[in-house]
């Protein structure tokens, strides 16, 4: 019997030769070795990125970066979106600052008034870093026994209405005086815990303003800008916002419920439990006077 094999010329499979099935495409292949000592390693910690070195995250064998990124294991990175790699990390960003700090100083340097100790601690204890661990034990003693455990917190604040003329400019040829209500808030801050009275200061920041230091009295002035007013007008009648936060993580504080809750969450975080709110108790973030007590 005659067996028939179609020339590999033949216009058939010309066809299928122009119009061949595309295989699914796949996610480009990772690379399996960590990088070299002496090179930048890129981390993303809780989204979050830092850039540092191996010999700095191997600082301590026996933790956990240390295995991480001991030479000679493979753990392939993330890829992102141009194309680089990094590692990921879905623990706190803020609080890697410290972490990182800590591997390549060798000892614990917090800012004045840090009252995220127990975070930290935390982040120590997941990464395994056992010199840490016993800084910030160290840390939690000699602040518990020198310093008194009684204090006072006292937080008031007031809005005042304030109306704003300027001119607005329709057209070429043609200004039109207008008028803007404009609300002015001041605070004043009164505490005898020096460490707490620190943290205040470290949790808010006035634009263009040199605070004063020293004292038991931090005092606040702020105007929010409305939407109406032009921004140039409002620089010009010197007035300023009022942002909290950390570097990077700014926002800002429109009102008194906003500045009472950062100075509700400070307090706690250092100790003080609420005595009293003026003029409702009922309604904590708009009231004009809060009082802290610590025992």
């Amino acid at each position: 019997m005659t067996q028939f094999c179609p020339h590999p010329e033949s216009s058939a499979f010309s066809s299928l030769s122009v119009s061949p099935v595309l295989p699914k495409i796949s996610p480009p292949p990772v690379p399996s070795s960590p990088p070299s000592f002496g090179g930048p390693v890129t981390l993303n910690v809780g989204g979050t990125l830092y850039s540092t070195t191996l010999e700095t995250l191997t600082r301590f064998p026996d933790s956990m970066l240390g295995a991480m990124f001991r030479a000679g294991t493979p753990i392939p990175p993330n890829l992102n979106p141009q194309g680089g790699g990094h590692y990921f990390i879905d623990r706190d960003g803020k609080a890697f600052r410290h972490i990182l700090n800590f591997l390549r100083l060798g000892r614990l340097d917090l800012p004045r008034g840090y009252g995220e100790t127990a975070l930290l601690r935390a982040e120590a204890d997941f990464y395994q870093i056992q010199p840490l661990l016993d800084a910030l034990r160290e840390l939690e003693t000699s602040r518990g026994s020198p310093v008194p455990t009684a204090a006072l917190l006292h937080a008031d604040v007031d809005a005042s209405p304030r109306l704003v003329h300027f001119s607005a400019r329709r057209g070429p040829h043609h200004y039109e005086l207008s008028s803007v209500r404009v609300e002015t808030f001041r605070a004043n801050i009164f505490c005898t815990d020096a460490e707490c009275l620190g943290a205040m200061r470290a949790r808010f920041g006035v634009a263009g303003e040199n605070r004063a230091e020293g004292g038991p009295h931090f005092r606040l002035e702020w105007a929010p800008c409305p939407a109406e007013l032009p921004e140039v007008e409002y620089r010009r009648l010197g007035l300023q916002p009022l942002w909290t936060g950390e570097p990077g993580e700014l926002r800002e504080v429109v009102g008194t419920p906003g500045f009472l809750e950062e100075v509700l969450r400070v307090a706690l975080e250092h100790g003080f439990r609420l005595d009293s709110v003026f003029p409702d108790p009922e309604d904590l973030l708009n009231s004009r006077s809060l009082r802290f007590v610590r025992h």
